[in-house]
């Protein structure tokens, strides 16, 4: 048995032969233009640079294209390298403004709170010394009875039927108290009835809870309704309880001859409530009558 030979000679293919030949020819060749350049270059500098020319001409477009490839690759790098920056920037940017947005929000409470406290100042610093300033820690949102507690109680000052309010308006009266805490009767309680007046012409009228947050605007003169959507209503100070002109509730809607209103101080929203003495009112003037003089 005759083993194969792990190599084989060029002789043994023709195709080998072939290629064989064509590479010795492509070399020889190689070599004579090489040294044909240099014979050119030494003879005639002048051709050689036409040649050298030439050769540039037909290489220029290849170069051109390469370097086109070159820059389309840098390109894409820069690319993908400013993308995968960009994202980076965008989420920066974008807890930087989630950050400004927080500090906004931050702010617009603050500038509320402010302003909230220094209506409240501007209240403590009317006339009437108050009772009491008072935090409301509680309030009946869906019960019958409409009732708020106030943590001040007997021991600072607090006492049954002493009208309650805040900056927006009036709150209701003391109901009844305990030593720290006291509970407060709302404007929209069905047992509460309060005196009011129209802040546009003066007209006298009756707000009565409805026990359902909201209040039922009776007027007291007869005729047709007066009232009309947004009017606003102040308490008249008649019947020596409630102070006069302090906003109570803003009208909504009219029904028949009654007008359903909006409390303008809803407990649910506020968080501090001032507790005043009652309203004493004018004292009413005594007029003396000079008894006739004697007919002589």
């Amino acid at each position: 048995m005759r083993v194969p030979t792990r190599s084989r000679r060029p002789g043994f293919s023709r195709r080998a032969q072939y290629g064989l030949f064509i590479g010795y020819v492509v070399a020889v060749l190689g070599i004579l233009v090489g040294l044909g350049m240099i014979v050119v270059a030494h003879v005639d500098p002048q051709g050689f640079g036409l040649v050298r020319g030439a050769a540039l001409d037909a290489t220029a477009p290849i170069s051109g294209a390469g370097r086109d490839l070159v820059r389309g690759a840098s390109s894409l790098v820069q690319g993908v390298a400013a993308y995968v920056d960009a994202g980076s920037k965008n989420r920066a940017m974008a807890h930087e403004l989630a950050s400004d947005r927080a500090a906004l929000v931050r702010g617009r409470i603050l500038a509320f709170e402010n302003a909230r406290l220094k209506r409240l100042l501007r209240l403590t610093e009317s006339d009437v010394d108050p009772v009491a300033v008072a935090r409301i820690v509680g309030s009946t949102g869906t019960s019958s009875r409409r009732l708020a507690t106030l943590n001040a109680g007997s021991r600072n000052g607090v006492r049954p039927g002493q009208p309650v309010r805040a900056p927006e308006g009036l709150v209701g009266r003391v109901l009844e108290t305990g030593f720290i805490a006291s509970r407060v009767l709302l404007v929209t309680d069905n047992a509460s009835v309060v005196p009011v007046r129209m802040a546009r012409g003066g007209l006298p009228a009756l707000a009565a809870g409805r026990g359902d947050g909201s209040l039922e605007l009776r007027p007291l003169g007869a005729g047709a309704n007066p009232f009309h959507r947004g009017d606003i209503v102040l308490t008249s100070g008649t019947g020596g309880l409630y102070p006069p002109d302090v906003p109570v509730a803003v009208v909504i809607r009219r029904e028949g001859d009654v007008a359903l209103a909006w409390p303008l101080a809803d407990p649910a929203k506020l968080d501090y409530a001032i507790v005043e003495p009652p309203y004493v009112g004018l004292p009413t003037p005594v007029v003396t009558v000079a008894p006739p003089a004697p007919v002589p």
